[in-house]
């Protein structure tokens, strides 16, 4: 398989190990966050979601630009190690008063926030530098870079769910903050990183707008870029709504969940997800890119759409608790098939479509389109919920995947 040849490569085995590490840790540290909001705020809890997007959005929108001249691999591991150092005292607060404090958790999702809006584009930017000699596996280390998020999304929830029973909430936390040092680390072992000449339109100077606006237009010269580009808002916040604040409502009442229990099912119902996830991946990351992406992005998100709308209509049809529950975790898991094929494709296309000046760009104004749809469906969300039920927030969900799935099949499918 081409992933075990890129492995042996030492920068991209260290890189990945150290993205594999700190991915799990994050995946450990947003389900028992989202669950121990849900638990105490109910659908207001979309607000804490909010404001990550918020911060990750005025990072991008103030600093971004800024962030260009900076060495990249200098960037990442200042990211982790400032992760951790925030989750270290989020434990320690927390062991001290018995309970999880809002201000302690507000500055974690804030830092936490920052550094992934740093974080990100650097690494979108040191990946093409890696197979700078072979761009052939460009696609392949792209797919297994992305496994990195997909086996989290198996192995972190998984966790939770074997040991979410026996296992304090806390704990989790000090995972991720372990998980995000180990990362540093790795990343030190990595080559320095050269910064990429800024384009022509980059060396004009800017407002702190301006460099995003270059992405959004750079994006814009490929047709399929811009619509991929221009949708995600769509999709990103229908997709974080569904899974982090629909999903954990109708655990904690329809399945008439304890803490404890409720949060072991949820990581199951997210594990569900990241095995769909790591094989399609897999897939993905062992074929070449075909001649006409276009379709194999556009089936992925409607295969996500389809899994949201079934996860919906296995609460909504009356059947046995066992059933309905198994019915739950397996549409879970066929949402999860569909996001290699769109999110590898799309990363590959960013990365040998555009100039390599304009990558970085490009990354955060894609990173600002999933933040901005994140920020209004966690806004809009808590206050739809009184109207409407969480069920009723998966249709709705679902629906926007698959209207854009529709879209864009009638538009890039020939």
């Amino acid at each position: 398989m081409q992933f075990i040849t890129l492995l042996r490569r030492r920068s991209i085995g260290l890189l990945w190990s150290g993205l594999a590490l700190s991915a799990i840790g994050d995946q450990l540290y947003t389900v028992a966050l989202s669950w121990i909001a849900v638990d105490i705020f109910g659908p207001a809890a979309g607000y804490i979601a909010a404001i990550k997007s918020a911060i990750i959005l005025a990072v991008l929108f103030f600093g971004g630009a800024m962030s260009d001249g900076w060495d990249r691999r200098r960037t990442m591991i200042v990211a982790d190690l400032c992760r951790c150092a925030v989750l270290v005292l989020v434990v320690l607060v927390w062991m001290i008063e018995r309970q999880p404090d809002a201000w302690v958790l507000a500055l974690a999702v804030a830092v936490l926030a920052a550094g992934e809006a740093f974080f990100l584009p650097a690494l979108q930017t040191i990946l093409p530098q890696l197979v700078v000699n072979e761009p052939g596996l460009l696609a392949g280390t792209n797919a297994l870079l992305d496994a990195t998020n997909r086996l989290a999304r198996l192995l972190g929830p998984g966790l939770i769910a074997l040991a979410g029973a026996i296992i304090a909430p806390i704990h989790f936390f000090t995972a991720n903050a372990l998980s995000f040092l180990l990362s540093a680390a790795a990343i030190m072992g990595l080559p320095p990183s050269s910064t990429p000449a800024r384009s022509s339109a980059a060396q004009q100077p800017k407002h702190p707008f301006a460099s995003l606006l270059h992405g959004y237009r750079t994006m814009h010269t490929q047709p399929l870029l811009g619509f991929l580009l221009d949708s995600n808002a769509f999709i990103g916040g229908a997709w974080y709504v569904a899974f982090f604040l629909a999903v954990p409502l109708i655990i904690s009442s329809q399945f008439d969940a304890s803490l404890t229990t409720g949060f072991g099912l949820y990581g199951l119902v997210i594990a569900a997800f990241g095995v769909s996830n790591l094989i399609a991946n897999l897939i993905v990351g062992n074929r070449p890119m075909p001649e006409h992406p276009a379709r194999m992005i556009l089936l992925g998100v409607c295969a996500t759409g389809t899994g949201i709308l079934l996860m919906a209509l296995a609460v909504l049809v009356p059947m046995r608790p066992h059933w309905q529950l198994g019915a739950f975790v397996l549409a879970s898991g066929l949402s999860g098939f569909g996001g290699p094929f769109k999110d590898v494709a799309f990363a590959t296309l960013r990365q040998t479509l555009l100039p390599a000046a304009d990558i970085a760009p490009a990354t955060r104004t894609y990173i600002v389109t999933t933040h901005a749809g994140m920020l209004f469906g966690m806004l809009v969300a808590p206050m739809m919920s009184r109207s409407v039920s969480p069920s009723d927030l998966l249709l709705i969900c679902g629906g926007i995947y698959l209207a854009v799935a529709v879209i864009g099949w009638l538009r890039f499918s020939r």
